[in-house]
C-alpha cells in the first residue's frame, strides 16, 4: 500500500523489481532499478469521481462478527476508502493530496498511477515467512509477481511444506468457526459473514489443500507485514485479486519457514 513512507515494504519493492529484472537483488534505488520503475509512465495521476463511486457505501462496520453476519455486504464505508482501494493508496495519503477535496461526485482529485494489473500463467508461488513475501514463478522459472504478505504467526504459524491449488473463490462468503479459527469477541457459534472488501478475506480466497488454508486479501491492507495472521497467507486485495487470476487449480504453493 503506497503511504509516502519509507518502510520495509518499499524496501521489498525494490528488491521485488531488481530479483524480476534479473539485477543484483539489493534493495537499493540504483538508476537502472528506478528506470524500470518509471519505464516512461507517470506514478501520479489525476481522476474525475464519478456518481457511482457514491453508490452502496455504508455507514459503517461494526467490530463485532455478530453483528457483521447480520449485514447484506461489508463494502466500503467512504468514497475515500474505495478510491484509495482501487488506487493501492492509504486513505490518509489520498486526503493529504487531496486537502480540499469532499470525495464527491464531480471532484478531481490526485491518486497515484499502478500498473495494469500484471498478466500471465503461474506455475508455482513461493511464501516466504522470514521475509513477508510471495514469489510468483511462470513455466521458466522466471518470477513474474513479488507481493508483501502476512504469513502466519508464532502463535499460528503457516503449514510449512508444499500444498497445491484447489481453487479461487471471488466475493465469497467466509465462515467463521471460534473451534477452528481464532477466537473474537465472545462469539462463541459459527457464523456467516457476508462477502465484500471488508470480509475478514477481503475479496479474494485462493484455497489451498491444507484445510481451512488459503492465500486471501484483507480489509486492512496497512497491516499487511506489519501484523501477524491466524495461520493463512494475507495480501492487499489488488495484489490477491491479481494473483487470483494467474493461477489454477494444481498450481504448487511452497510455505518457506521462518529460518
Amino acid at each position: 500500500m503506497i503511504d509516502g513512507f519509507y518502510g520495509d515494504n518499499v524496501s521489498k519493492a525494490i528488491a521485488g523489481v531488481e530479483a524480476m529484472s534479473g539485477l543484483l537483488v539489493e534493495g537499493q534505488l540504483y538508476p537502472e532499478v528506478v528506470a524500470r520503475i518509471e519505464h516512461g509512465q507517470p506514478l501520479v495521476g489525476s481522476y474525475e469521481i464519478t456518481a457511482d463511486d457514491g453508490k452502496d457505501i455504508l455507514k459503517s462496520i461494526p467490530a463485532d462478527y455478530t453483528e457483521q453476519a447480520s449485514m447484506e455486504h461489508l463494502g466500503f464505508t467512504s468514497v475515500a476508502e474505495k478510491l484509495s482501494e482501487r488506487f493501492h493508496m492509504d486513505v490518509d495519503l489520498l486526503k493529504t493530496l487531496n486537502p480540499g477535496s469532499q470525495f464527491v461526485a464531480g471532484d478531481t482529485i490526485f491518486v497515484s498511477a499502478p500498473d495494469l494489473p500484471r498478466e500471465g500463467k503461474v506455475k508455482r508461488i513461493e511464501a516466504h515467512v522470514r521475509s513477508g513475501q510471495v514469489f510468483a514463478y511462470d513455466e521458466a522459472d522466471k518470477i513474474i509477481a513479488v507481493y508483501p504478505a502476512t504469513i502466519g504467526s508464532v502463535d499460528n504459524p503457516s503449514p510449512s511444506g508444499s500444498h497445491k491449488v484447489n481453487g479461487v473463490s471471488r466475493m465469497s462468503k467466509y465462515t467463521y468457526n471460534p473451534k477452528v479459527n481464532f477466537q473474537q469477541g465472545q462469539n462463541k457459534k459459527i457464523l456467516s459473514l457476508p462477502s465484500g472488501p471488508n470480509n475478514p478475506v477481503g475479496t479474494v480466497w485462493i484455497d489451498l489443500s491444507e484445510p481451512t488454508y488459503g492465500i486471501h486479501g484483507t480489509p486492512e491492507p496497512n497491516k499487511i507485514d506489519n501484523a501477524r495472521s491466524h495461520g493463512c497467507i494475507r495480501l492487499a486485495n489488488w495484489d490477491v485479486e491479481e494473483l487470483a487470476a494467474m493461477v489454477k487449480p494444481g498450481v504448487m504453493v511452497d510455505i518457506v519457514p521462518q529460518e
